[in-house]
């Protein structure tokens, strides 16, 4: 099924990230870590469609997307960069298989970290985010998405923050890619579930390292 909604407003996020708050449809649900897919109700972009996930709680009164734009092509993220309050949206029913499971580590990579958002602030407000890490990689500090936010959840006792940057270093941030050695090195806790989010590339990695590490399938929670 498809829905109109109406853009209510935008707001940067980072130097290429918006943040998007839609109308919610009566009766809309859907899981934190599920996505929809978005198309702009415009002539000539009505048809193309990309699926892009909810950031914020389903509790909410409104839809937030956290949307990182690639203007490289005239594309759905490029006009959605231009897009005013009062344009209309389409979305389609959500779907998905990334969901919350209990404790664990959390892999992200660049925009991959935006079904955790909706993870994140579900469980903060429940009271319920503890025992887990966050393993987050980007390609420079400017790249990282709600970094302050991410901070305050994972920097509690019970919590553990690793932020690595590829491309640029910077003072207080560890360079290069996820290991599986920088992963042992760094979760003390290697138990519960490993949830992975990112490039494929990425995805394929994660997911090789945390079976090297001991995690079972069934642990393992990514997009199939």
């Amino acid at each position: 099924m498809d829905y109109t909604v109406t853009l209510l407003s935008t707001g940067f996020v980072t130097h290429d990230v918006r943040h998007y708050v839609i109308s919610k449809p009566e009766g809309f649900h859907y899981s934190p870590g599920q996505a929809t897919e978005i198309s702009l109700n415009t002539f000539d972009l009505k048809n193309e469609k990309r699926s892009f996930t909810f950031t914020n709680r389903n509790s909410d009164k409104t839809l937030e997307f956290t949307i990182k734009s690639y203007h490289d092509h005239d594309g759905v993220t490029h006009a959605l960069w231009d897009a005013q309050p009062g344009d209309t949206l389409r979305l389609t029913d959500p779907f998905g298989t990334i969901h919350y499971d209990g404790s664990g580590i959390f892999l992200a990579a660049g925009a991959g970290i935006t079904p955790f958002l909706a993870i994140f602030r579900e469980q903060w407000a429940k009271g319920s985010l503890c025992n887990s890490s966050l393993l987050y990689s980007n390609k420079t500090n400017a790249d990282i998405i709600c970094e302050q936010e991410l901070t305050h959840y994972f920097t509690q006792p019970e919590n553990g923050l690793l932020l690595t940057l590829t491309r640029k270093s910077a003072m207080g941030y560890v360079s290069g890619r996820l290991t599986q050695s920088i992963i042992e090195e760094y979760c003390t806790k290697l138990t519960g579930k490993a949830y992975i989010c990112g490039p494929k590339q990425f995805v394929a990695s994660m997911k090789e390292i945390v079976s090297n590490i001991g995690f079972d399938s069934s642990a393992v929670v990514f997009e199939k």
